[in-house]
Order: structure tokens, then C-alpha cells, then sequence
């Protein structure tokens, strides 16, 4: 088999070409392309997802979209060979190329999968810088007998085998049977990544996330956005169009579901559906008759407007909520590598759901104060009325206990009673301990 002929200005444009993911300004523009020009057209892409446009001098030639793996697809496992449990597990390290698009008048000799190859280079990098972690296994359809899938053959792409013909239904629910089966290609991005995918230890740098991601109910959406309507909206009127709380809601729930980053929220919150975006009160054109999402720069800027001092009371009051009654752990930690203009170190209090460990409030010490009485100071606004508080041998103060006890209506533990409470350690030291067994 002979190599493809190209011309001389076709060497030099595949030596040009650049694969990046698009800018936030640029999403509009590359959904509508690929909207107009795929044979399949285009809404959305499926869970976490990154949009990238090949260029060459900054003309664009190309669009891929890569989407959330296929959660079930036998071909693909078997030759992981992971169990079930593995899989729900790991499925997050893979990414599917849900979308593949020479743009009208663009193609030649090679262009495909030199921009395939590109874009693999980078894929796992990009994927860890807005997701936290890896993308380990790469996966495609391909749709025969109408296509052949060269440019992924030619990048050595992996044939397993076929899919059975069946796609999720609308809204998530189950799946239909549409008969049109298509060639399952998989591609490695690391060395052993079939080994490390089925093996019982991955590799520590792989950075497997420690908590799921969070799936919020409508009722706990509605709650939310409840709490978050009686924060004062801190921007301009001018220009304003989508409410205060109903950003804040998306932008919440969406780093619940493991969003790392702006343009995370973002991807997430375009996913939402009618009925969800009902629920939280978002905008409604009247116009489309349809509710409508805020952009990412929306998000940015309503979050970077807000005042973070009562949006923090208001998600640790919601998040105990949702958590049930849980004792509340106060702790204090110095930040490793987090230093003050002036040398000193950043020293954190934070309040966490025993159990959980999710972080429900948290301040910073100011240099010329300690931890003692910023506890109050941070659980002044909480609600923490029948809750127990646990603390260190540093806040067994009466000060401390009284405000629990009689402003807050909460109990308290003080674990430990050393050298700031002498006379009370003393006295502990003087019982007969052995009249007081654990009890069970």
C-alpha cells in the first residue's frame, strides 16, 4: 500500500495544525458548527466533557468532542476485563470521542489523523487539569458500515468487537433498541492501562477521586435554592438576567457532582433539564417558552461577586441538613506552603460532619487572634440546636461551653483537658476512674 501523495503546501499544514480545547467565547461558535455540519447533527455532549477545535494558523479545520464513557458495553470490558464492581469504580478514566468533524473544504491526505493523534497527546493532561484526574482508556463508535474508522485505525486504535444496537432512552430512562450496531475502537493512553484498569491497586498518581460524585434530588435543589434567596444579591441591576439564587444553586450542586472548575460548572449546568431548571427558579423566556442556562461567565462572575462569608453559613446549614444528625468535629490546621505576604503561615478552623467529612464551615485565624474564640465567630449564624460539638483540649474554655449550651442549644465533647485547664485536669486526675467503667 502506497502512501497518500501531498503536496508541498499540504506537508507543511499538517506540520501547522494545532489541537487546543475551545475558549469559553468559542462554544457557541463550535456547537453551532457542528450542529450544521455533522451527519448527526448536535445538543449536548453527556457527563464530563471537553470541546476541542484543530487550527491551523487560527483558522479553524476541525471539532472533536469527548463526553463521558458508554456505562455499559460488553466488548469494552471483557478486554478490560474488570468486574462490575471495577467498573463503576474506574468507568471515570475513560472518555468517549462522541464527536469527530472536518469542517466543509478542509480535508486532504492524513489531516484526520494527524489531528487524532494531536489531540490523544493531550487529552489525559487537559482532562486532569479541569476534571482532577486522569483519562487512562480512550473509546469511540464508529458507525459501519458508513464509516471505517481509518483515522482511528490508522492511530492504532483497538477493534473489540461490536455494540448490540442499543441506546438510552430520553431522560436517562432505560434503554431502546435502534438495531444500528457499530464498531467499538478503544485506545490506551498509558502503558499498562488495561493491567492498571482491572488490577486491584491503580496507580497513586492516577488520583482516584476519594468521595463519588453527588446526584442531588429536585427536593433537595428546591431546599437549597430556599436558603441561598435569602442572601443579598451583590451585583448591578443593570444587565442582570438570571436570578442570584438560582446561579448559586447550579453552581453548588455542580461542584457536588465533582466540578473543578468554572468551565466544569458550566458543561454541567448546560446538562440540566426543563423540569430541573423549574424547580431551582431559573430564567424563563418567554419568547422560547423554555428555561434557560446561565452561561459560564455568568457563573464566574455571580461567584466571584458573592458574599463568601454567609454563602459559606448558608451551604454548611444546608449541608447538615442533607446529612442528617451528625456530631459537628471542630479543627484547626496550619496550610503546608500557604504563606502571608509577611512570612507567616495561614492557620485554618474548620467545622465537619463527624463520619464524612464534609467541611460545613470554615474561617481563617487572623494573625493577632487564636482558634478560641473564632469557633464562636464561625458557628454564631450555624444552626446547631441538638447537634454535638467535639473539640480539642484547646477549647475546654467555660466561655466556649456556655455559648454552646446557652446560645446555640447544642451539646458539646471537649476531648482532652491538659496544661491551659489546670485545676480541672487536676481534679480529673484525683478520680477514682476505676468507678467509672466504659459503657457499652
Amino acid at each position: 500500500m502506497t502512501a497518500p501523495h501531498l503536496t508541498d503546501q499540504q506537508r507543511a499544514d499538517l506540520q501547522r495544525i494545532q489541537v487546543r480545547p475551545v475558549l469559553v467565547e468559542e462554544r457557541e461558535r463550535w456547537n453551532a458548527l457542528m450542529q450544521a455540519h455533522h451527519y448527526r447533527g448536535f445538543r449536548t455532549l453527556a457527563g464530563r466533557t471537553l470541546r476541542y477545535v484543530a487550527t491551523i494558523d487560527d483558522h479553524w479545520v476541525a471539532l472533536l468532542g469527548w463526553q463521558a464513557a458508554a456505562l455499559h458495553s460488553r466488548a469494552r470490558d471483557e478486554w478490560i476485563g474488570w468486574p462490575l464492581s471495577l467498573l463503576r469504580q474506574r468507568l471515570h478514566l475513560l472518555a468517549n470521542n462522541a464527536r469527530f468533524l472536518l469542517l466543509p473544504g478542509e480535508s486532504f491526505p492524513n489531516l484526520a489523523s494527524r489531528i487524532m493523534a494531536l489531540n490523544l497527546r493531550r487529552l489525559s493532561a487537559d482532562w486532569q487539569a479541569v476534571y482532577g484526574h486522569p483519562i487512562v482508556l480512550a473509546e469511540t463508535f464508529v458507525e459501519a458500515p458508513r464509516f471505517t474508522g481509518t483515522c482511528y485505525r490508522a492511530a492504532n486504535w483497538i477493534d473489540v468487537g461490536w455494540t448490540k444496537g442499543f441506546s438510552r432512552n430520553p431522560g436517562g430512562k432505560g434503554y431502546a433498541y435502534h438495531g444500528q450496531r457499530k464498531r467499538i475502537l478503544l485506545y490506551p493512553l498509558y502503558p499498562q492501562a488495561r493491567a492498571h484498569l482491572s488490577g486491584l491497586r491503580p496507580p497513586a498518581h492516577w488520583n482516584l477521586p476519594m468521595f463519588p460524585s453527588v446526584a442531588l434530588k429536585n427536593a433537595q435543589l428546591e431546599d437549597l435554592h430556599a436558603l441561598l434567596r435569602r442572601l443579598p444579591d451583590t451585583r448591578s441591576r443593570l444587565g442582570t438576567r438570571h436570578p442570584f439564587p438560582a446561579v448559586l444553586t447550579i453552581a453548588i450542586a455542580a461542584v457536588l457532582a465533582q466540578s473543578k472548575s468554572y468551565i466544569a460548572i458550566g458543561e454541567w449546568a448546560n446538562r440540566l433539564t426543563q423540569k430541573q431548571l423549574k424547580h431551582i427558579k431559573g430564567r424563563y423566556n418567554p419568547d422560547t417558552k423554555r428555561y434557560e442556562v446561565p452561561s459560564e461567565t455568568t457563573i464566574r462572575r455571580v461567584l466571584q461577586s458573592a458574599n463568601v462569608g454567609a454563602l459559606d453559613t448558608a451551604i454548611g446549614t444546608w449541608l447538615m441538613k442533607v446529612a442528617g444528625f451528625h456530631a459537628i468535629a471542630i479543627d484547626g490546621k496550619v496550610l503546608k506552603g500557604a504563606v502571608r505576604e509577611n512570612g507567616t503561615q495561614v492557620h485554618l478552623l474548620s467545622a465537619f460532619v463527624h463520619g464524612q467529612g464534609t467541611t460545613i464551615a470554615q474561617r481563617e485565624i487572623a494573625e493577632k487572634t487564636n482558634e478560641i474564640p473564632e469557633l464562636r465567630v464561625m458557628l454564631k449564624d450555624m444552626d446547631v440546636h441538638g447537634q454535638v460539638v467535639t473539640a480539642d483540649a484547646l477549647h475546654t474554655q467555660r466561655e466556649t461551653a456556655r455559648f454552646l449550651v446557652e446560645e446555640k442549644k447544642a451539646h458539646y465533647l471537649f476531648t482532652a483537658v491538659k496544661g491551659n485547664q489546670r485545676k480541672l485536669r487536676n481534679s480529673l486526675i484525683c478520680l477514682p476512674w476505676e468507678d467509672f467503667p466504659p459503657q457499652r
